[in-house]
Protein backbone atom coordinates (compact mmCIF):
# COMPACT_ATOMS: atom_id res chain seq x y z
CA UNK A 1 0.00 0.00 0.00
CA UNK A 2 1.24 3.42 -0.86
CA UNK A 3 1.34 5.38 3.21
CA UNK A 4 -1.06 8.24 2.85
CA UNK A 5 -2.88 7.42 0.24
CA UNK A 6 -6.80 6.80 -0.41
CA UNK A 7 -7.27 3.59 -1.85
CA UNK A 8 -9.93 3.08 -4.13
CA UNK A 9 -11.37 -0.02 -5.34
CA UNK A 10 -11.64 -0.25 -9.50
CA UNK A 11 -13.51 -3.16 -10.39
CA UNK A 12 -14.20 -3.99 -14.18
CA UNK A 13 -15.50 -7.54 -15.27
CA UNK A 14 -15.73 -7.20 -19.38
CA UNK A 15 -13.88 -5.57 -22.17
CA UNK A 16 -15.36 -2.72 -23.04
CA UNK A 17 -15.39 -1.60 -18.72
CA UNK A 18 -11.67 -2.06 -19.27
CA UNK A 19 -11.63 0.64 -21.63
CA UNK A 20 -13.67 2.72 -20.02
CA UNK A 21 -12.16 2.71 -17.15
CA UNK A 22 -8.53 2.49 -18.15
CA UNK A 23 -8.50 6.89 -18.48
CA UNK A 24 -9.92 6.67 -15.08
CA UNK A 25 -7.30 4.26 -13.72
CA UNK A 26 -4.40 6.01 -15.23
CA UNK A 27 -5.69 9.79 -13.94
CA UNK A 28 -6.09 7.86 -10.04
CA UNK A 29 -2.39 6.61 -10.58
CA UNK A 30 -1.12 10.34 -11.79
CA UNK A 31 -2.94 12.24 -8.54
CA UNK A 32 -1.02 13.16 -5.56
CA UNK A 33 -4.01 11.82 -3.39
CA UNK A 34 -5.10 8.08 -4.60
CA UNK A 35 -3.93 4.59 -5.01
CA UNK A 36 -6.29 2.75 -7.70
CA UNK A 37 -6.43 -1.01 -7.10
CA UNK A 38 -7.78 -2.88 -9.78
CA UNK A 39 -9.90 -5.92 -9.44
CA UNK A 40 -10.60 -8.10 -12.25
CA UNK A 41 -14.07 -10.22 -12.40
CA UNK A 42 -14.33 -13.67 -14.37
CA UNK A 43 -17.16 -12.54 -16.37
CA UNK A 44 -15.54 -12.44 -19.46
CA UNK A 45 -11.74 -13.60 -18.50
CA UNK A 46 -10.25 -14.13 -21.91
CA UNK A 47 -11.52 -10.65 -23.34
CA UNK A 48 -10.34 -8.96 -19.82
CA UNK A 49 -7.21 -9.93 -19.86
CA UNK A 50 -6.72 -8.94 -22.93
CA UNK A 51 -7.81 -5.53 -22.73
CA UNK A 52 -6.18 -5.31 -19.86
CA UNK A 53 -2.75 -6.25 -21.37
CA UNK A 54 -3.76 -3.29 -24.69
CA UNK A 55 -3.68 -0.25 -21.33
CA UNK A 56 -0.88 -1.72 -20.14
CA UNK A 57 -2.74 -2.66 -16.81
CA UNK A 58 -2.54 -5.20 -14.45
CA UNK A 59 -4.93 -6.89 -12.09
CA UNK A 60 -4.16 -6.37 -8.47
CA UNK A 61 -6.91 -9.26 -7.42
CA UNK A 62 -8.81 -11.36 -9.71
CA UNK A 63 -12.10 -12.79 -8.46
CA UNK A 64 -12.22 -15.99 -10.56
CA UNK A 65 -15.80 -17.33 -11.16
CA UNK A 66 -17.02 -20.68 -10.92
CA UNK A 67 -19.32 -20.94 -13.60
CA UNK A 68 -20.92 -24.71 -13.56
CA UNK A 69 -24.49 -23.42 -14.97
CA UNK A 70 -23.38 -20.65 -17.43
CA UNK A 71 -25.75 -17.86 -14.78
CA UNK A 72 -25.21 -14.29 -14.50
CA UNK A 73 -26.50 -14.87 -10.60
CA UNK A 74 -23.03 -17.11 -10.24
CA UNK A 75 -21.42 -14.42 -11.77
CA UNK A 76 -23.13 -11.75 -9.07
CA UNK A 77 -23.37 -14.05 -6.34
CA UNK A 78 -19.56 -14.91 -5.79
CA UNK A 79 -18.21 -11.84 -6.96
CA UNK A 80 -20.21 -9.83 -4.60
CA UNK A 81 -18.81 -12.18 -1.43
CA UNK A 82 -15.25 -11.66 -2.55
CA UNK A 83 -15.63 -8.11 -3.02
CA UNK A 84 -16.86 -7.95 0.41
CA UNK A 85 -13.95 -9.20 1.75
CA UNK A 86 -11.79 -7.53 -0.80
CA UNK A 87 -13.01 -3.89 1.17
CA UNK A 88 -11.31 -5.10 4.31
CA UNK A 89 -8.40 -6.31 2.76
CA UNK A 90 -7.38 -3.21 0.79
CA UNK A 91 -8.99 -0.32 3.34
CA UNK A 92 -10.67 0.75 0.50
CA UNK A 93 -12.01 4.15 0.94
CA UNK A 94 -14.12 3.75 -2.42
CA UNK A 95 -15.71 1.40 -4.95
CA UNK A 96 -15.14 2.76 -9.03
CA UNK A 97 -17.31 0.85 -12.10
CA UNK A 98 -18.76 1.73 -15.04
CA UNK A 99 -21.95 0.71 -16.96
CA UNK A 100 -24.52 -1.98 -16.57
CA UNK A 101 -22.91 -5.47 -16.55
CA UNK A 102 -23.30 -8.18 -13.89
CA UNK A 103 -20.16 -7.12 -12.50
CA UNK A 104 -21.09 -3.32 -12.03
CA UNK A 105 -24.13 -4.16 -9.89
CA UNK A 106 -22.65 -6.36 -7.56
CA UNK A 107 -19.93 -3.77 -6.93
CA UNK A 108 -23.03 -0.87 -6.26
CA UNK A 109 -24.23 -3.64 -4.04
CA UNK A 110 -21.42 -4.08 -1.72
CA UNK A 111 -20.32 -0.78 -1.77
CA UNK A 112 -23.93 0.46 -0.44
CA UNK A 113 -23.92 -2.48 2.50
CA UNK A 114 -20.64 -1.87 3.15
CA UNK A 115 -21.43 2.01 3.74
CA UNK A 116 -18.31 2.87 1.18
CA UNK A 117 -18.99 5.32 -1.43
CA UNK A 118 -19.65 3.97 -5.05
CA UNK A 119 -18.64 6.33 -8.36
CA UNK A 120 -20.70 5.11 -11.09
CA UNK A 121 -18.94 5.93 -14.58
CA UNK A 122 -21.43 6.28 -17.25
CA UNK A 123 -24.15 7.08 -15.10
CA UNK A 124 -28.02 7.54 -16.48
CA UNK A 125 -28.13 5.66 -19.41
CA UNK A 126 -31.85 4.31 -19.65
CA UNK A 127 -34.04 2.90 -22.39
CA UNK A 128 -37.19 2.74 -20.40
CA UNK A 129 -37.73 -0.86 -20.75
CA UNK A 130 -36.11 -3.28 -18.35
CA UNK A 131 -36.20 -6.16 -20.43
CA UNK A 132 -34.15 -4.15 -23.47
CA UNK A 133 -31.78 -4.33 -22.90
CA UNK A 134 -31.67 -7.47 -20.69
CA UNK A 135 -30.57 -7.40 -18.04
CA UNK A 136 -28.32 -4.34 -18.37
CA UNK A 137 -31.03 -2.11 -17.92
CA UNK A 138 -32.10 -3.47 -14.38
CA UNK A 139 -28.47 -3.25 -13.58
CA UNK A 140 -28.08 0.04 -14.33
CA UNK A 141 -30.89 1.14 -12.21
CA UNK A 142 -29.68 -0.68 -9.17
CA UNK A 143 -25.96 1.03 -9.25
CA UNK A 144 -27.54 4.00 -9.41
CA UNK A 145 -29.83 3.53 -6.27
CA UNK A 146 -26.50 2.94 -4.20
CA UNK A 147 -24.24 5.92 -6.10
CA UNK A 148 -22.62 8.74 -4.12
CA UNK A 149 -21.23 10.15 -7.71
CA UNK A 150 -23.17 9.70 -11.00
CA UNK A 151 -20.46 10.08 -13.66
CA UNK A 152 -23.27 11.20 -16.53
CA UNK A 153 -21.47 11.00 -19.69
CA UNK A 154 -24.66 13.55 -21.56
CA UNK A 155 -26.60 16.48 -20.43
CA UNK A 156 -29.53 13.94 -21.39
CA UNK A 157 -28.28 11.22 -19.42
CA UNK A 158 -27.91 13.71 -16.35
CA UNK A 159 -31.49 14.72 -17.11
CA UNK A 160 -32.17 11.09 -16.30
CA UNK A 161 -30.83 11.01 -12.98
CA UNK A 162 -32.42 14.23 -11.87
CA UNK A 163 -36.44 12.62 -13.23
CA UNK A 164 -35.47 9.62 -10.89
CA UNK A 165 -34.77 12.04 -7.74
CA UNK A 166 -30.84 11.96 -7.59
CA UNK A 167 -29.28 15.14 -6.09
CA UNK A 168 -27.65 17.72 -8.13
CA UNK A 169 -24.45 17.51 -6.33
CA UNK A 170 -24.55 13.98 -6.71
CA UNK A 171 -24.31 13.95 -10.66
CA UNK A 172 -21.23 15.33 -12.52
CA UNK A 173 -21.61 15.81 -16.22
CA UNK A 174 -18.50 14.47 -17.28
CA UNK A 175 -18.47 13.24 -20.87
CA UNK A 176 -17.92 9.65 -21.41
CA UNK A 177 -14.52 8.29 -21.03
CA UNK A 178 -14.60 6.34 -24.05
CA UNK A 179 -14.21 9.09 -25.98
CA UNK A 180 -10.72 9.50 -23.98
CA UNK A 181 -9.70 6.25 -24.75
CA UNK A 182 -10.66 6.51 -28.23
CA UNK A 183 -8.83 10.08 -29.36
CA UNK A 184 -5.67 8.85 -26.94
CA UNK A 185 -5.11 5.32 -29.47
CA UNK A 186 -6.57 6.63 -32.73
CA UNK A 187 -4.03 9.87 -32.33
CA UNK A 188 -1.10 7.04 -32.09
CA UNK A 189 -1.77 5.59 -35.70
CA UNK A 190 -2.39 1.94 -34.93
CA UNK A 191 -1.72 -0.43 -37.70
CA UNK A 192 -4.57 -2.23 -39.39
CA UNK A 193 -4.90 -5.99 -38.83
CA UNK A 194 -3.26 -7.84 -41.42
CA UNK A 195 -6.62 -9.64 -42.35
CA UNK A 196 -8.53 -6.48 -43.08
CA UNK A 197 -10.42 -6.85 -46.01
CA UNK A 198 -8.94 -5.37 -49.30
CA UNK A 199 -12.62 -3.97 -50.37
CA UNK A 200 -14.02 -0.15 -51.31
CA UNK A 201 -16.49 -0.36 -48.54
CA UNK A 202 -15.28 -2.54 -45.46
CA UNK A 203 -18.03 -3.36 -42.55
CA UNK A 204 -16.82 -3.50 -39.35
CA UNK A 205 -19.29 -5.83 -37.56
CA UNK A 206 -19.72 -6.63 -33.89
CA UNK A 207 -22.15 -8.81 -32.01
CA UNK A 208 -22.50 -9.75 -28.51
CA UNK A 209 -26.06 -9.04 -27.28
CA UNK A 210 -27.81 -11.73 -24.93
CA UNK A 211 -31.39 -10.38 -26.26
CA UNK A 212 -30.42 -10.96 -29.55
CA UNK A 213 -29.56 -14.49 -29.36
CA UNK A 214 -31.69 -17.58 -31.82
CA UNK A 215 -33.15 -16.10 -34.97
CA UNK A 216 -33.11 -12.31 -34.46
CA UNK A 217 -28.81 -13.10 -34.69
CA UNK A 218 -29.48 -15.58 -37.55
CA UNK A 219 -31.72 -12.70 -39.47
CA UNK A 220 -29.21 -9.88 -38.56
CA UNK A 221 -26.38 -12.52 -40.11
CA UNK A 222 -28.51 -13.54 -42.87
CA UNK A 223 -29.40 -9.89 -44.24
CA UNK A 224 -25.09 -8.85 -43.85
CA UNK A 225 -24.39 -11.96 -46.29
CA UNK A 226 -27.01 -11.26 -48.07
CA UNK A 227 -25.33 -7.75 -48.63
CA UNK A 228 -21.80 -9.16 -49.71
CA UNK A 229 -23.16 -11.36 -52.21
CA UNK A 230 -25.12 -8.47 -54.04
CA UNK A 231 -22.55 -5.94 -53.74
CA UNK A 232 -18.74 -6.89 -54.89
CA UNK A 233 -16.97 -3.67 -53.35
CA UNK A 234 -18.37 -4.93 -49.88
CA UNK A 235 -16.71 -7.25 -47.61
CA UNK A 236 -16.81 -7.63 -44.07
CA UNK A 237 -14.14 -7.71 -40.53
CA UNK A 238 -16.12 -8.91 -37.98
CA UNK A 239 -14.07 -9.85 -34.42
CA UNK A 240 -16.62 -12.85 -33.27
CA UNK A 241 -17.31 -12.79 -29.41
CA UNK A 242 -16.46 -16.12 -27.81
CA UNK A 243 -20.28 -16.90 -26.86
CA UNK A 244 -20.99 -20.00 -28.86
CA UNK A 245 -24.29 -18.77 -29.02
CA UNK A 246 -22.95 -15.56 -31.53
CA UNK A 247 -19.71 -17.58 -32.78
CA UNK A 248 -21.72 -20.72 -33.92
CA UNK A 249 -24.20 -19.25 -35.83
CA UNK A 250 -21.51 -16.61 -37.45
CA UNK A 251 -19.40 -18.99 -38.73
CA UNK A 252 -22.27 -21.34 -40.46
CA UNK A 253 -24.52 -17.84 -42.02
CA UNK A 254 -21.12 -15.86 -42.73
CA UNK A 255 -18.50 -18.44 -42.90
CA UNK A 256 -16.50 -19.67 -46.23
CA UNK A 257 -16.45 -16.38 -47.94
CA UNK A 258 -13.63 -14.55 -48.97
CA UNK A 259 -14.72 -11.26 -48.53
CA UNK A 260 -16.21 -12.16 -44.95
CA UNK A 261 -12.98 -12.36 -42.13
CA UNK A 262 -14.16 -14.07 -39.03
CA UNK A 263 -11.31 -13.43 -36.61
CA UNK A 264 -10.62 -13.36 -33.13
CA UNK A 265 -11.44 -10.73 -31.08
CA UNK A 266 -8.93 -7.72 -31.50
CA UNK A 267 -6.25 -5.81 -29.34
CA UNK A 268 -8.09 -2.34 -28.74
CA UNK A 269 -5.49 -0.76 -31.08
CA UNK A 270 -6.74 -2.40 -33.72
CA UNK A 271 -10.09 -2.31 -33.54
CA UNK A 272 -9.89 0.99 -33.22
CA UNK A 273 -7.61 1.06 -36.84
CA UNK A 274 -10.36 -1.06 -38.48
CA UNK A 275 -12.54 1.45 -37.09
CA UNK A 276 -10.48 3.92 -38.88
CA UNK A 277 -10.72 2.21 -42.34
CA UNK A 278 -14.13 0.84 -42.44
CA UNK A 279 -16.37 2.29 -44.75
CA UNK A 280 -19.91 1.76 -42.02
CA UNK A 281 -20.08 0.21 -39.17
CA UNK A 282 -22.46 -2.80 -37.89
CA UNK A 283 -23.30 -3.80 -34.52
CA UNK A 284 -25.13 -4.07 -30.82
CA UNK A 285 -22.40 -2.68 -29.30
CA UNK A 286 -22.87 0.31 -26.84
CA UNK A 287 -19.51 1.23 -26.76
CA UNK A 288 -18.90 1.00 -31.19
CA UNK A 289 -22.26 3.56 -31.06
CA UNK A 290 -20.19 6.17 -29.05
CA UNK A 291 -16.62 5.68 -30.63
CA UNK A 292 -17.59 5.31 -34.41
CA UNK A 293 -19.36 8.36 -34.78
CA UNK A 294 -16.27 10.79 -33.45
CA UNK A 295 -14.45 9.34 -36.33
CA UNK A 296 -17.19 10.08 -39.14
CA UNK A 297 -18.09 6.45 -39.42
CA UNK A 298 -21.93 5.80 -40.03
CA UNK A 299 -23.12 3.09 -37.54
CA UNK A 300 -25.92 0.49 -37.78
CA UNK A 301 -27.37 -0.94 -34.78
CA UNK A 302 -28.60 -4.27 -34.29
CA UNK A 303 -31.23 -3.09 -31.89
CA UNK A 304 -34.85 -1.86 -31.44
CA UNK A 305 -33.82 0.49 -29.12
CA UNK A 306 -30.84 1.95 -27.54
CA UNK A 307 -30.33 3.71 -24.12
CA UNK A 308 -27.62 6.02 -26.13
CA UNK A 309 -30.10 8.97 -27.98
CA UNK A 310 -27.56 11.38 -28.42
CA UNK A 311 -25.97 9.78 -31.34
CA UNK A 312 -29.09 8.78 -33.11
CA UNK A 313 -29.96 12.44 -32.51
CA UNK A 314 -26.62 13.82 -34.37
CA UNK A 315 -27.98 11.52 -37.73
CA UNK A 316 -24.80 9.63 -37.52
CA UNK A 317 -26.49 6.53 -35.89
CA UNK A 318 -29.45 4.71 -37.24
CA UNK A 319 -31.52 1.48 -35.16
CA UNK A 320 -32.23 -0.94 -37.94
CA UNK A 321 -32.99 -3.98 -35.36
CA UNK A 322 -32.64 -7.82 -36.53
CA UNK A 323 -35.13 -8.15 -39.66
CA UNK A 324 -33.02 -9.38 -42.77
CA UNK A 325 -35.12 -7.09 -45.14
CA UNK A 326 -34.66 -3.75 -42.76
CA UNK A 327 -30.79 -3.98 -41.98
CA UNK A 328 -30.29 -5.12 -46.45
CA UNK A 329 -32.84 -2.01 -46.84
CA UNK A 330 -30.37 0.25 -44.84
CA UNK A 331 -26.96 -1.21 -46.48
CA UNK A 332 -28.40 -0.75 -49.83
CA UNK A 333 -29.22 2.73 -49.10
CA UNK A 334 -26.05 4.02 -48.39
CA UNK A 335 -24.20 1.75 -51.18
CA UNK A 336 -26.45 3.65 -54.08
CA UNK A 337 -26.88 7.38 -52.16
CA UNK A 338 -23.89 9.01 -51.73
CA UNK A 339 -25.38 12.11 -50.17
CA UNK A 340 -27.28 10.24 -47.57
CA UNK A 341 -24.08 8.28 -46.84
CA UNK A 342 -22.23 11.88 -46.56
CA UNK A 343 -24.90 12.87 -44.10
CA UNK A 344 -24.07 10.18 -41.72
CA UNK A 345 -20.06 10.11 -42.03
CA UNK A 346 -19.75 13.75 -40.54
CA UNK A 347 -17.49 13.15 -37.32
CA UNK A 348 -19.69 14.25 -34.36
CA UNK A 349 -19.04 14.12 -30.66
CA UNK A 350 -21.87 13.69 -28.47
CA UNK A 351 -20.24 12.16 -25.80
CA UNK A 352 -17.29 14.48 -24.70
CA UNK A 353 -14.02 16.30 -25.78
CA UNK A 354 -11.72 13.50 -24.21
CA UNK A 355 -11.28 14.51 -20.83
CA UNK A 356 -13.94 13.01 -19.15
CA UNK A 357 -11.04 10.75 -16.70
CA UNK A 358 -10.01 14.16 -15.06
CA UNK A 359 -13.09 16.04 -14.64
CA UNK A 360 -14.48 12.72 -12.94
CA UNK A 361 -11.39 12.19 -10.46
CA UNK A 362 -11.31 15.61 -9.38
CA UNK A 363 -14.94 15.09 -8.84
CA UNK A 364 -14.09 12.57 -6.55
CA UNK A 365 -11.48 14.02 -4.62
CA UNK A 366 -13.51 17.49 -4.24
CA UNK A 367 -17.25 15.76 -3.66
CA UNK A 368 -16.93 11.97 -1.93
CA UNK A 369 -13.55 11.54 -0.28
CA UNK A 370 -12.62 12.54 3.34
CA UNK A 371 -10.30 15.49 3.59
CA UNK A 372 -6.92 15.34 4.81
Amino acid sequence: MSVGKTICLCVVGTRPEVIKMAPVIEQLRASDWARPVVVSIGQHTELLVQALSDFGLVADHHIAIDRQRGSVLEVASQAMDRLDALIDETGAACVVAQGDTTTVMAAALVAFYRRVPFVHVEAGLRTGDLDAPFPEEFNRRVAALGARLHCAPTPQAAQKLRDEGIAEDAILHSGNTVIDALLATAGRGPALPADFPKVARPILVTAHRRESFGPQIEEAFGALRDAVDRYEDIGLYFPVHPNPNIRAVAHRLLGGHERIILTEPQAYAQLVAAMQASWIVVTDSGGLQEEAPALGKPVLVLRDVTERPEAIATGAVRLVGTDRNRILDALSLLHADASAYARMAQPVFPYGDGHAAERIVDAMRKRILPAD
